[in-house]
């Protein structure tokens, strides 16, 4: 009996052991989450042409990201524009914003949309590639391999090659100051636009301008550039949507004109122009030689559609805020100008109407870092060109950055009706003015970027 017991006792004490041990083996796996995930951000290494073999990546941010790693996707076939796929390519999600990165490979089969339904930590949203036309008598354009002014003249000389001579007479006017300055902070149909109407065109012909205009505003930050160019397209739609405005409002209401002919040699402006975005590039014998005027307004600030909240203008103003939450009370006191504001200064049809006097508080009196969030505010509209054009004019900005002057008025939070920014140096001149709103209760952004000596390529008359 005595043994017997024994016996049972080491048993029992094995059989603890081997629980103990099991128990201590198990191990726990995260799955891989996200609150949302922004397909309408999504950034792409390159634009694919119809019938074209194409390799690529598209960068999509999402945020609340948990931290934890996934595998890589399946393939997800492109639908609209067939013959290309997604794939989800493996890695570890940021603990909060960050980016998944999908590979991109095929052969389009037109031009136009190619759409992929991706997935990401439990989110969804619908991806939407451009893939651009670039054919003409049964011979393909690629205008992937080039780079700069050469790029911009081979998607603009794309664009003209599905347009009609009609279309093209429309399109492509002189290049002459009478041209060239007509843009305005108000819709098309209560404001006259030059060139041709984006709501006119084939879907060939649309993708065609839009990956023109995606290469004129190739940002390589998220949120600026074309990233900025579609939301304030999406505002628009939004108001339509909503139900708050009519058919003169919406996307399809911006215009695409060339004034000269776009070339390597001599000077062409291309112009995207609508509501509330004008972009006016002008190149000068292969380079960009102004970006401005350019301007940019929104309305809403927000809006959340599809399950995404978009807010277009949210990285200037808060890049003015944290700016002016820098400056001490006397520094403030210099800066914060004495007039009330109910729009931006140059306004559209104010051309060359720059003050003689700087006003405000200059910058040769900042600390290093309010120097640098200074020159912050300035990326802000910088960032909304190719990136090599944005380096060229910055450095022209900072180098002049003791010689500008910051001007605010209102609250200076930026995000109330009558707040008012201003940057102003020799050349750099930046406005932002929170306007009431039009078509909601809420303020109404009204933004310019400007240069005093290179505005219209320094064209006057």
């Amino acid at each position: 009996m005595k043994f017997k017991n024994l016996f049972m006792s080491v048993a029992f004490v094995a059989t603890l052991f081997s629980i103990s041990c099991s128990k201590d083996d198990v191990t726990t796996t995260t799955t891989a989450s996200i609150t949302a995930l922004t397909c309408s951000a999504a950034t792409f290494t390159t634009t694919p042409t119809a019938s074209t073999a194409f390799t690529g990546t598209a960068t999509v941010p999402y945020t609340g990201g948990n931290g934890a790693a996934y595998s890589a996707g399946s393939s997800i076939a492109s639908t609209g524009v067939t013959g290309l796929t997604a794939t989800l390519t493996a890695g570890t999600l940021a603990s909060g914003a960050g980016n998944a990165t999908f590979a991109i490979s095929g052969t389009p089969s037109a031009a136009g949309t190619a759409s992929f339904a991706i997935s990401v930590g439990g989110q969804s949203c619908t991806l939407s590639l451009t893939v651009s036309a670039g054919t003409t008598g049964g011979t393909t354009t690629d205008c992937s391999s080039k780079t700069g002014v050469e790029q911009i003249v081979c998607l603009a000389d794309a664009f003209k090659a599905t347009l009609s001579a009609t279309q093209i007479a429309t399109l492509q006017l002189d290049y002459t100051f009478a041209n060239i300055k007509t843009w305005s902070n108000l819709p098309a149909a209560m404001s006259a636009r030059k060139g041709l109407k984006l709501g006119s065109l084939s879907a060939t012909q649309l993708a065609a301008a839009k990956a023109l205009i995606e290469a004129m505003t190739k940002s390589s930050v998220a949120n600026e550039g074309y990233d900025e160019v579609k939301q304030i397209w999406a505002a628009d739609d939004w108001l339509v949507s909503d139900g708050r405005a009519n058919s003169d409002y919406g996307s399809g209401n911006y215009y695409l004109a060339f004034f000269g002919t776009p070339s390597t040699t001599g000077t062409f402006e291309i112009m995207e122009t609508g509501h509330h975005k004008t972009v006016a590039n002008t190149y000068t014998n292969g380079a960009l030689v102004a970006a401005t005027p350019h301007f940019v307004a929104v309305e809403p600030i927000t809006w959340t559609t599809g399950g995404v909240t978009y807010a277009p203008v949210t990285q200037e103003t808060d890049a003015m805020k944290a700016l002016l939450a820098s400056l001490s009370a006397t520094q403030l006191a210099t800066a914060k100008s004495s007039s009330s504001f109910s729009d931006i200064i140059l306004t559209p049809g104010k051309e060359w109407q720059f003050p003689t006097t700087y006003t405000g508080l200059v910058c040769s009196g900042l600390t290093d870092a309010q120097k640098a969030l200074a020159l912050n505010v300035i990326k802000t509209y910088t960032n909304d060109i190719d990136a090599a054009s944005a380096t060229k004019f910055l450095a022209l900005y900072t180098s002049e950055i003791d010689k500008t002057y910051i001007t605010y008025s209102g609250t200076g939070n930026m995000n109330t009706k009558g707040d008012y920014f201003r940057i102003d140096g020799p050349h750099v001149w930046i406005e932002l003015s929170q306007n009431g709103g039009i078509i909601y209760s809420g303020p109404h952004p009204h933004s310019v970027w400007r240069d005093r000596v290179s505005d219209y390529a320094g064209t006057t008359k």
